[in-house]
C-alpha cells in the first residue's frame, strides 16, 4: 500500500495520473451520471462463480462520484475499441484470450482510465479462469463496489472510484488470507514493471506534502 497516500489531492492527481493524450473537457452534465451496460454476449454461459466471470456486468455506477470525467467521445478517443467496450460499457473480455491473464512479471497493475494503482502482482494468482485474479487490491480506496444481479445472479461488481472505469467482479472463493478472489478484465488494466512503479511513486510522493 505504499506509494498511495500521497494521492489525497484529487486535482493534482488528475493532472499526472490522466493517460497519454492530453486531459479531456469535464464530463457533459446534461447527460445522467450514470453508467450501464450495453448487451453484451456473454463470455460463458451462467453457472458457477468462475464461469460468472464471463457475464458482463449490469451494475449502475454512480459517475457523479468520479473524481477523473470527460465525454463519452473523449473516452473513445483515449481508449482502444476494446478498452472502451469493457471499462466504459462494461462489457467483458474473452478468458485466457487477453493481455495478463498469464502475466508473470513483477510490479503493479493501473487503471486504464486515470492510471491509478488497483493491484500489486505480489497478489496475483492463477484462478485457472483465463483472467487476472488477485486475492486483495493494492488500495482499497480504489475499488468501488456496486450490486449486479443481472443474468439470474447476484454478483459484487467492481470499479474504479476515480474514473468509474469497470473493472470486473470480486469473489468468496479466494486463495488465504482474505478469501477473496478480485476476477479483473485485462482490457481495464495497464501494467507497470516495478521498477516504472517505484519510480513512478518516488516521483510523485511529493504530493501529499
Amino acid at each position: 500500500m505504499h506509494g498511495v497516500m500521497f494521492l489525497s489531492s484529487f486535482t493534482a492527481m488528475a493532472t499526472l495520473l490522466a493517460p497519454a493524450g492530453g486531459q479531456g473537457k469535464a464530463e457533459d452534465r446534461s447527460s445522467p451520471p450514470l453508467m450501464k451496460s450495453d448487451q453484451f454476449p456473454a463470455s460463458c454461459p451462467p453457472g458457477d462463480q468462475k464461469s460468472a466471470c464471463g457475464l458482463p456486468s449490469k451494475a449502475v455506477i454512480d459517475m457523479g462520484k468520479a473524481k477523473v470525467q470527460h465525454t463519452d467521445a473523449e473516452w473513445r478517443q483515449r481508449l482502444t475499441p476494446e478498452q472502451y467496450a469493457v471499462a466504459r460499457r462494461q462489457g467483458t473480455e474473452p478468458p485466457f484470450r487477453n493481455a495478463y491473464w498469464d502475466n508473470h512479471a513483477d510490479g503493479a497493475y493501473v487503471c486504464v482510465g486515470c492510471h491509478v494503482p488497483l493491484f500489486d502482482s505480489r497478489q496475483k494468482f492463477d484462478s485457472a479462469t483465463g483472467w487476472p485474479s488477485f486475492w486483495q487490491p493494492l488500495e482499497e480506496m480504489f475499488l468501488g463496489e456496486s450490486r449486479d444481479t443481472s443474468y439470474g445472479q447476484i454478483r459484487t461488481e467492481v470499479h474504479c472510484t476515480v474514473c468509474g472505469s469497470h473493472l470486473g467482479h470480486v469473489f468468496d472463493d479466494g486463495p488465504a488470507p482474505t478469501g477473496l478472489r478480485y476476477c479483473i478484465n485485462s482490457a481495464s488494466l495497464v501494467f507497470l514493471p516495478r521498477k516504472d512503479y517505484d519510480a513512478w511513486v518516488a516521483k510523485n510522493s511529493g504530493l501529499a506534502k
